[in-house]
C-alpha cells in the first residue's frame, strides 16, 4: 500500500496568491482533481485579494467611514478570525497595511518614514475599529483611510480548504505547498511511520537550502522570517514585518520562526505569535493542534520547541 501510493502520483504547478504554487497528490494518476483545486484557489484569491480594486475585501476598504459591506460567508468568517486575532495584540494585526504602505519594504520607493507619518497612519490600524455583524455577516471599518488585508492569514485558511477539498475526495495522501506555506495531507507514503520530512530554510542561503529538518506527522508548517525583504539605509537594516504596536520594523534576534499545527491558518497565526514573541512561550504547547516550533537566530544558532533535538 505504502509502495503503490508512493509510486503513483500528480504534480502541478500553478502561480496565484502572488506566489508559486505546488501541488502533489499521491496514489493516483487522474489530474482532474488538480484542475479543481487551482480552480478554487483563484476563486479564493478573487475575493479576499487587495491586490486588485475589485474583491469582496475591496469592497470594505472602499466603503470605510461611509457604510457597513455584506459578505459571503468565506470572507466574513476569514474577517472576523482575523480581527479578533489583532485584538489580542501579540504581533499579527489585519489592519495594518497604511503602515506597511508607508515603509513600502521590498517594492520600489522604500523608505524609512517619519516618526509623524508613523503616528497617523497607526491611528487607521486599531482593531477595534472594525464594526463586526454576525447577523447580515456585514463589515464595517469606522475610519476612512482603514484597510483590511488578509494576505497574513488567507493562505493557511486557503491551503485548508483544499485539503477539504481533497478529503472529499477520498485523498490519502498529498503535499500542499502554497509558496513555502506547507500542509501535508494524510501520512506519508514514503515511510513506514507516516512521518514526512520537512526541510527548515537558512536565512542566509538562497530560497531551498535548509539549515536543518524535522520529522512531523501530518500538520501544516508556516515560516515567518527577516531575511527575505529590507531595506538598508546608512548601514541600518530594515525588514518587512512591521510592528503593530510600534509602526516599525519588529525589533528581534530572530531570523525565523517555523510552526507546526494541525491546520494551517494556526500555522500562520502562531508562526507570528511566536516570532513577535522573539522566543518559545510558555505553556504554548498545551493546546494538542500545536505540534512544536523551531527558532532560527541571526547567530544561526537554532533552537527546537517540543521537538527531542
Amino acid at each position: 500500500m505504502i509502495k503503490d501510493l508512493a509510486l503513483e502520483q500528480v504534480l502541478g504547478d500553478h502561480h496565484a496568491l502572488g506566489t508559486s504554487i505546488t501541488l502533489q497528490i499521491f496514489g493516483t494518476q487522474n489530474r482532474d482533481l488538480l484542475q479543481k483545486s487551482f480552480d478554487l484557489i483563484d476563486h479564493y484569491e478573487d475575493i479576499f485579494t487587495v491586490n486588485r480594486d475589485e474583491s469582496e475585501v475591496m469592497d470594505i476598504n472602499h466603503a470605510a467611514g461611509e457604510h457597513p459591506v455584506q459578505v459571503s460567508s468565506a470572507v466574513y468568517g476569514l474577517v472576523k478570525l482575523a480581527v479578533e486575532k489583532s485584538r489580542e495584540n501579540f504581533g499579527f494585526n489585519a489592519l495594518i497595511g497604511p503602515v506597511v504602505k508607508l515603509w513600502h519594504i521590498g517594492f520600489k520607493g522604500a523608505h524609512v518614514p517619519k516618526d509623524e507619518e508613523i503616528k497617523d497612519r497607526m491611528l487607521l490600524t486599531d482593531p477595534f475599529k472594525v464594526v463586526l455583524n454576525d447577523s447580515d455577516q456585514s463589515v464595517f471599518l469606522k475610519m476612512k483611510g482603514m484597510e483590511l488585508d488578509l494576505g497574513g492569514i488567507a493562505k493557511g485558511w486557503i491551503a485548508d480548504r483544499i485539503r477539504d477539498l481533497w478529503r472529499a475526495y477520498g485523498v490519502e495522501a498529498g503535499i500542499i505547498n502554497l509558496g513555502g506555506n506547507i500542509l501535508l495531507v494524510g501520512d506519508s507514503p514514503k515511510r513506514i511511520s507516516g512521518q514526512w520530512s520537512i526541510g527548515v530554510q537558512d536565512p542566509k542561503q538562497p530560497r531551498g537550502d535548509n539549515i536543518t529538518s524535522v520529522m512531523v506527522p501530518e500538520c501544516s508548517a508556516v515560516t515567518s522570517g527577516t531575511y527575505e525583504r529590507y531595506l538598508v539605509v546608512n548601514g541600518k537594516k530594515y525588514h518587512h514585518l512591521i510592528d503593530p504596536r510600534t509602526g516599525y520594523p519588529v525589533k528581534t534576534d530572530l531570523a525565523g520562526v517555523t510552526t507546526f499545527t494541525k491546520t494551517s491558518v494556526e500555522a500562520e497565526i502562531e508562526c507570528k505569535r511566536l516570532f513577535f514573541a522573539g522566543k518559545p512561550l510558555k505553556g504554548w504547547h498545551d493546546n494538542p493542534d500545536r505540534i512544536g516550533a523551531i527558532f532560527v537566530y541571526n547567530d544561526e544558532h537554532i533552537e527546537y520547541d517540543n521537538f527531542g533535538d
